[in-house]
């Protein structure tokens, strides 16, 4: 079935272009159609039109993700090339996100993201609370490849930036209703006034709720339901043409019901088989799900002069998790894990942008004051005892980039830049056992003595590099642009907060950084009258010193999980992508994403038995499907004297696994997802209907999942799975 949804994808999207070509003589330009020429992005820190950037840009408007029925981040998925945006095991609100093959599957505390998250040009440090919701948007930029001459933060495999709108001077109202299959109920307002001739301020809140799509049979509550209130307000202040001044604060707490695997495989103990539906758990860990997250942002911006422009981002941030996990997912405490986690961040982003006849650039200081905390046990009641671990890591970053771009002619482009990246770290890692099977004294439980100590030590390490970035661009024509550069991201190292110093002694050294170099060329542009725009690059990644987790399961006399993070691995990726916009007719256009991913390691070496060994022919990288693509086609016509727009979509990705090490029960095979929109706007434009139906054929697909097989914890191999077919209807009123 997947072979051939794939071939109609991408036959489809041939089509698509092929009909342009064909038919763009006799289709007239549709003003409201936007092509490369007519997006503006900040990818580079300045306004830009999307062609003239010589980066891998996936640029989605609040329209275009309106048309498709998109709710959150995720749904970038589904839109942009060689991209994992999933919510991760466990919340409705924390992210797993991968571009081009690099991110970080694993959300605890410590660890550094690969992808970076931006609002506003703020900083996102933690993964927890940062599934966000589309709303009070502009847009959202993904930037694919190495990230850190331009943003605050060094991140090496790309960028996703939530751009909210700017306040106007005229008041605005926005209320919209949403109801839907499994009892979806969300509503949102937002409104933005005038407070005189100089200030705006406006606001944004957010409901959503849903039942759950599967029961714990255990317990009785639902599974993946939705309980997530988010809130965001902002003041602009405009006192002349030449200082813009905004200070802003949100805040989204995510009291959804835990949620837990599936059972993918029966017990080896108390006979516990797979639940009929792939949402439905028999997890037996009670406790509080609960994430909150908030932050404020002042950003000021001063044109000195034509030449000229400084800006100032100062941004703090923090958030609280509380949430258990059942990893073997029965009623028997065999694998269980109740946790919390805390972290707050201090940014100060200082920029220099400049302007001249032929030369533009950007420069600035970065400054990071961050620390992330943490302390969960292990419930491992095959062997009547808990394994408590805590701790801490302090991060202070100090950085300094600049990239400056200068025509050498009308038509050749160059552009230079660079970062210098210093990171001092400092962390505390603890491990313990408790004897009986029940919560620590870290957690709330039953205050007693500690059994043994596995792990308990404090270490601090400076982390400091130049990384470099180029790039050369040249306009074949006043539509088509080709580019080639190469660059360079840095992730700094750090230690593993689960660490057992008993089993993995050198787990007390930590990590080293990692790098990725990518070289890239690509070709951007419009053609047939701007009725065909399109954007592709093709690329080559050195990922070297890669930071990964191995986990073994050690039983007796070594009682444990044998966890490490070391710099294990080296990997090559290359591949490829397209997009392209096409207006078919007076009323049709088509939207074609794909995306090639080739990703191998070339080395993966494991110290967890104590003698380095390569075992990189018996692992594959995660989230690395080798193909993605999507397919979407929009009919617009007059109905009742309004407009009514209908976006039937395809998206498309191969096989791919959620681990290292393969595995034939988690690894998720190839799958579409069907989804369509009807939109009505009344003429007046103040009122709009929209119905949606997401994944129509009811595809079952993995997007994560707990691999501990064996007797020792009870064979417990659990995954969780992407939202079932739903349907959903929205009211929208707009003044």
């Amino acid at each position: 079935m997947n072979r051939l949804m794939k071939s109609v994808l991408l036959a489809g999207a041939a089509w698509s272009a092929a009909s342009s070509m064909a038919m763009a003589q006799d289709a007239a330009p549709q003003d409201e159609q936007a092509t490369l020429d007519d997006i503006v992005v900040t990818a580079r820190r300045r306004d830009e039109q999307l062609k003239d950037v010589p980066v891998a840009v996936t640029a989605l408007t609040s329209e275009q993700l309106e048309r498709t029925g998109a709710t959150d981040i995720t749904a970038l998925q589904q839109q942009t090339p060689n991209a994992t945006v999933q919510i991760a095991r466990g919340s409705n609100s924390t992210l797993i996100s991968f571009i081009r093959g690099v991110g970080q599957q694993d959300p605890l505390w410590g660890f550094e993201p690969g992808v970076g998250l931006y609002v506003d040009d703020v900083y996102v440090a933690r993964p927890q609370g940062a599934v966000l919701d589309i709303f009070d948007i502009d847009r959202i930029e993904v930037l694919r490849g190495p990230q850190g001459t331009l943003y605050g933060r060094n991140t090496i495999g790309g960028a996703i930036k939530y751009v909210t709108r700017r306040l106007g001077d005229e008041p605005t109202l926005m209320a919209r209703g949403t109801v839907g299959s499994y009892n979806q109920r969300d509503a949102l307002i937002q409104a933005s006034s005038p407070l005189g001739e100089t200030l705006a301020a406006g606001f944004a809140f957010a409901k959503y709720d849903r039942d759950g799509y599967g029961t714990n049979l255990f317990t009785g509550e639902d599974q993946y339901d939705k309980d997530v209130t988010a809130f965001r307000a902002s003041a602009e202040w405009t006192p002349s043409d030449q200082l813009f001044v905004r200070l802003a604060y949100d805040r989204v707490v995510d009291d959804s019901n835990p949620r837990h695997g599936h059972r993918e495989v029966n017990s080896t103990t108390g006979g516990f088989t797979p639940p009929a539906s792939i949402y439905d758990t028999n997890a037996g860990i009670r406790g509080d799900q609960s994430v909150e997250t908030e932050g404020t942002s002042l950003t000021a911006e001063y044109v000195v002069n034509d030449m000229l422009t400084l800006k100032s981002i100062s941004a703090w941030r923090s958030g609280d998790t509380a949430t258990v996990i059942d990893f073997d997912g029965t009623p028997q405490p065999f694998l269980d894990v109740p946790a919390i986690y805390a972290d707050n961040q201090f940014t100060q982003e200082l920029q220099a942008l400049f302007q001249g006849d032929n030369w533009s650039g950007v420069a600035g200081l970065y400054y990071l004051d961050g620390e992330s905390s943490g302390t969960f046990d292990t419930i491992a009641g095959n062997l009547g005892l808990v394994i408590a671990a805590s701790g801490y890591v302090n991060t202070k970053s100090f950085s300094a980039f600049a990239d400056f771009s200068y025509d050498i002619s009308d038509r050749l482009h160059a552009s230079i830049g660079g970062r210098y990246t210093r990171d001092d770290k400092d962390a505390g890692v603890q491990r313990f056992f408790y004897l009986g099977a029940a919560r620590s004294p870290l957690t709330g439980g039953t205050p007693r003595a500690i059994f043994a100590t596995r792990t308990n030590y404090v270490a601090e390490e400076t982390f400091e590099k130049f990384t470099p970035r180029a790039s050369l661009s040249y306009d074949f024509s006043e539509a088509v642009t080709g580019y080639a550069s190469v660059g360079q991201g840095f992730k700094s190292g750090g230690w593993d907060m689960r660490g057992d110093a008993a089993l993995v002694p050198q787990t007390v050294n930590g990590y080293d950084p990692e790098t990725v170099t990518t070289y890239e060329i690509g070709l951007k542009g419009s053609a047939f009258d701007r009725r065909l725009s399109f954007s592709s690059a093709a690329f080559y990644s050195d990922f070297q010193d890669q930071q990964i987790t191995t986990q073994q399961v050690a039983t007796l006399p070594a009682v444990g999980v044998a966890s490490v993070v070391d710099n294990a691995g080296a990997s090559t990726i290359y591949g490829f992508e397209f997009e392209g916009r096409a207006i078919l007719t007076d009323n049709i256009t088509s939207n074609v994403s794909i995306g090639y991913l080739k990703n191998e390691f070339d080395e993966f070496i494991t110290l967890v038995t104590g003698t380095p060994v390569d075992i990189s022919n018996t692992r594959e990288p995660q989230n690395s499907p080798e193909w993605s693509a999507f397919w979407g086609v929009t009919w617009s016509g007059q109905l009742a004297g309004g407009e009514l727009s209908v976006t039937p979509s395809l998206s498309y990705r191969s096989d791919y696994h959620l681990f290292d090490a393969p595995d034939p029960i988690l690894d998720q095979d190839a799958y579409t997802l069907v989804d369509v929109a009807a939109i009505w706007t009344a003429p007046s434009g103040h009122y709009q209907v929209g119905v949606y139906g997401k994944n129509l054929t009811d595809e079952q697909y993995k997007v994560g999942g707990y691999n501990f097989a064996g007797a020792t914890f009870n064979n417990s191999i659990t995954a969780f799975y992407g939202p079932p077919r739903t349907y959903s209807a929205q009211i929208t009123v707009r003044y």
